[in-house]
């Protein structure tokens, strides 16, 4: 099934169980077989992305006229919370690449969206977003990567840290400063992948996420039109925070979904494995966990819900509610998984069972966009101004 853009901004529930069944089937059939060979090999599926994109999951809310799907952000979060119950890497890859394509399409021009959107909804061509830096990573005002104005043209210099999908990407949205240090001197350009100057650092050796490339994109004196620039001069900074609210209920969704295959796992085992004579299950500490386990789940989509709701109706504390989900989600999501391998205890150490590859996946969750201290940050700040 290929998800049809809805002829309104609202689709029903029929029509969204559709999707949604249609997003399991294909994390089911397509994600799920493969994510243990894909994580030992650091095998970056292209492939299984590009069927992806066939479903209509490179553009999940982007606009219909460039191919998008045009979902809102409540979809979106349902829809890779299913991905990640696939594979947690593969899914956050895919909300790295619609953030992508969503800043093209909410900021770029009528040329920059037709010429880079269509293929970027079909997965055929990917996106990279480029922000942090090595000696900026949770303060990102202070990117030291320059953009120097040369006629018709920018100069970009720099060093990108922790770039998802570099040098696999065919756009590179590169945050770089062209005036006063602060937020306020930043800029965003599209890169394109094979410019001059373009290079990308060892493919870097993690603790999960093996499978989708992470590198460093370095730009040495890179030319690009001055066309190229995403929105206007001094834009930068507000376009990559406004990016990072809907990335944040994003990978909190992914969180979401390893947590709940996790949980079903957990709960599967202890009925099935006996100790001193009586199933896991019949122990009333195993049973106390599990509730927990699924309360803390429970509590955290329902944060996840309510932010992305936030964000559909451009609530003015949006961005919190963002924060408090990302923060909550993801926090919640490594210690379901963490508790889910304890009661699975050797096994679970196994990489045959597939659980010790979702905590390693879901601990960085709570590092990427925007630590959880930084989440903290946000929240409080918001208070302290209201």
């Amino acid at each position: 099934m290929t998800i049809t853009p809805p002829a309104a901004s609202a689709i029903t529930a029929d029509e969204r169980a559709a999707i949604l069944e249609a997003v399991r089937d294909f994390a089911a059939s397509e994600l799920a077989p493969h994510a243990l060979e894909w994580d030992a090999a650091k095998h970056f599926p292209k492939d299984a992305l590009r069927m992806a994109g066939d479903l209509g999951l490179g553009g999940i809310y982007v606009s219909e006229d460039v191919g998008g799907s045009a979902l809102s952000r409540s979809d979106a979060v349902e829809i890779f919370a299913a991905l990640a119950e696939g594979d947690p890497t593969m899914a956050a890859f895919m909300t790295i690449h619609n953030m992508v394509a969503w800043m093209i399409d909410s900021y770029g021009d009528d040329a920059q969206r037709h010429e880079w959107l269509p293929r970027l909804v079909t997965m055929g061509d990917l996106g990279s977003y480029c922000l942090t830096e090595p000696g900026a990573g949770s303060d990102a005002a202070a990117i030291t990567t320059t953009a120097i104005r040369d006629g018709d043209e920018y100069v970009l210099t720099g060093v990108k840290q922790f770039i998802s999908g570099a040098g696999e990407s065919s756009v590179y949205i590169v945050m770089a400063r062209t005036g006063e240090p602060g937020a306020r001197g930043i800029t965003a350009f599209l890169v394109p992948a094979g410019a001059r100057g373009l290079s990308f650092g060892a493919r870097e050796r993690k603790m999960g996420w093996n499978a989708q490339p992470t590198r460093q994109v370095i730009l040495d004196e890179v030319r690009v039109p001055a066309a190229n620039m995403l929105g206007s001069e001094g834009q930068g900074f507000k376009i990559a925070m406004s990016a990072l609210d809907g990335g944040r209920i994003n990978i909190a969704a992914c969180s979401l979904g390893g947590a709940q295959w996790a949980l079903d796992r957990a709960t599967q085992y202890v009925k099935e494995r006996f100790t001193f004579g009586e199933p896991l299950a019949d122990k009333q500490a195993v049973v106390f966990k599990l509730a927990d386990m699924a309360t803390e789940l429970r509590a955290a989509r329902a944060l996840v819900r309510d932010a992305a709701a936030a964000l559909d109706a451009k609530a003015p504390d949006a961005s919190m509610q963002c924060a408090m989900a990302k923060r909550y989600a993801t926090d919640a999501g490594f210690t379901i998984a963490n508790e889910a391998l304890q009661l699975h205890g050797g096994y679970g150490y196994l990489q045959d069972y597939g659980i010790e590859k979702v905590v390693r996946d879901l601990r960085v969750h709570q590092i990427l966009e925007g630590t959880n201290e930084i989440m903290r940050v946000i929240i409080g700040r918001a208070l302290l101004e209201a």
